[in-house]
């Protein structure tokens, strides 16, 4: 098997897996309940706080765990409308957003809320004059991945997170998930931060908002304290545990990682850009974890199955990206919509070896030939 869809989601770590299996078995109490058993899981659940916001540069109360990155973006977004909706009704965004926070905000337009998108230049970096121009007195969000996960686009959220502290009413969200683990991350400038574990080699089902102390949210979900008082729930310790034993994994020999990866992306694109009708839509800059490409005249889904059949997955769009007909953040980039109905999304890790990608390579051209030779009878 060749698995070539880690941004979608990537295999649970054995060491992760172990932290969490001796988590849920030593620690079986409560950790809300104040008997020692509760006590025991809950300095368990502490110390994952602690290890998390150590390895993120934050401090211990400014970590909130989720179920996940949708529910940070959606306790981001939502909890600051809520808690500041008497400070504006304008929010801004580009279209190369994941669908929990694009969904999100489709709802609050529906209630009445202004959601403007952000120009992008030709590689799909905002267009700092056009988010000048568009911030106004009634802006209270702005809120952008800082690594699109349809085509890796990096945004520089330093510069921006500058630009924006001369708007102290605007609050800065940054939605994470396809960052943490795969660029340097730095949070000096950012209000609110989401990423999740199943994107680092942890469980699904866990994933964390970064909320600086500056910042007030009103809960989306209630029901009293917990890990924190912005997210009710019994707290899940022994998942907690496990995503700050990912998070630690995941950064450990960075570097190293990153450039395994970047070579594995050169390999492809040298070869795909000899191949005809295959186009790359994602711009060199990208992070290297992540290569968009279309084909001209095969549907996403023909060569996507495929390649199933020999054992190499890859994706069309994004997982959570629902049946839309093309691909937003493609056609925004490409302005091309033949090219954003035909994008698949090729998504490498530093587990992934030379020895897969030349059977990809090899399996790809091969099914190309073959699909190429059926349009054309």
């Amino acid at each position: 098997m060749v698995y070539l869809d880690y941004s979608a989601t990537t295999p649970v770590n054995k060491e992760v897996l172990n932290s969490f299996n001796k988590a849920v078995l030593e620690y079986p109490g409560n950790a809300n309940s104040l008997h020692s058993l509760g006590t025991k899981s809950l300095h368990l659940l502490e110390a994952a706080t602690r290890q998390v916001a150590d390895l993120m540069g934050v401090n211990k109360e400014e970590v909130i765990f989720t179920s996940g990155a949708s529910e940070a973006n959606n306790l981001a977004i939502m909890g600051v409308i809520n808690k500041y909706k008497n400070r504006g009704h304008h929010i801004l965004t580009t279209k190369l957003e994941h669908s929990s926070i694009l969904e999100t905000l489709n709802y609050l337009e529906k209630e009445g809320y202004i959601i403007d998108y952000l120009k992008l230049d030709d590689k799909g970096h905002i267009d700092i004059t056009d988010l000048k121009n568009k911030i106004n007195d009634d802006t209270i969000l702005v809120t952008i991945s800082e690594v699109s996960s349809e085509l890796g686009i990096v945004q520089d959220i330093k510069k921006l997170g500058e630009i924006l502290k001369d708007y102290p009413r605007v609050i800065f969200h940054v939605d994470g998930t396809q960052a943490v683990g795969k660029i340097k991350v730095n949070l000096d400038n950012v209000d609110l931060y989401s990423f999740s574990s199943h994107k680092i080699y942890g469980l699904n089902g866990v994933g964390c908002l970064i909320k600086k102390r500056h910042i007030e949210l009103e809960p989306i979900i209630h029901g009293g304290k917990s890990q924190t008082i912005y997210r009710s729930g019994t707290p899940t310790h022994a998942l907690c545990a496990s995503f700050a034993k990912a998070l630690k994994l995941v950064l450990e020999n960075w570097e190293e990682k990153y450039n395994h990866v970047l070579k594995l992306n050169q390999k492809i694109r040298k070869n795909l850009e000899t191949m005809n009708d295959v186009v790359i839509n994602s711009p060199v800059d990208s992070i290297p974890h992540i290569l968009n490409i279309s084909i001209k005249g095969i549907k996403p889904e023909t060569m996507l199955h495929a390649l199933a059949e020999s054992d190499v997955y890859i994706s069309t769009k994004t997982a959570c990206a629902g049946n839309t007909s093309m691909s937003l953040g493609v056609f925004e980039v490409t302005k091309d919509r033949e090219r954003a109905k035909s994008s698949l999304r090729i998504s490498l890790s530093y587990l992934t070896t030379n020895e897969e990608i030349d059977y990809f390579l090899e399996t790809f051209k091969s099914n190309l030939k073959e699909l190429s030779f059926r349009k054309g009878e």
